[in-house]
């Protein structure tokens, strides 16, 4: 997955788009990283829900599922 942190304080968020997701493919989700919190959302639905993590925890699951 791409990834690259946001500049600024999180009010703007700069969403980074995975490297797995295609533009017509069903799998389309989008990261953007302040200092305190990474954010998910689907692309496709840039208005709806969105998860938070802790930086701690969005490295737990990334390593996670990179070994599967």
């Amino acid at each position: 997955m791409t990834f690259k942190p946001s500049a600024g304080d999180g009010s703007e968020l700069e969403w980074i788009k995975s490297s797995h997701s295609s533009n017509d493919g069903p799998d389309c989700v989008e990261v953007a990283a302040t200092p305190g919190t990474v954010h998910v959302r689907d692309s496709k639905d840039v208005q709806g829900p969105r998860l938070a993590f802790t930086p701690e925890a969005w490295d737990s699951f990334v390593s996670y599922t990179a070994g599967r």
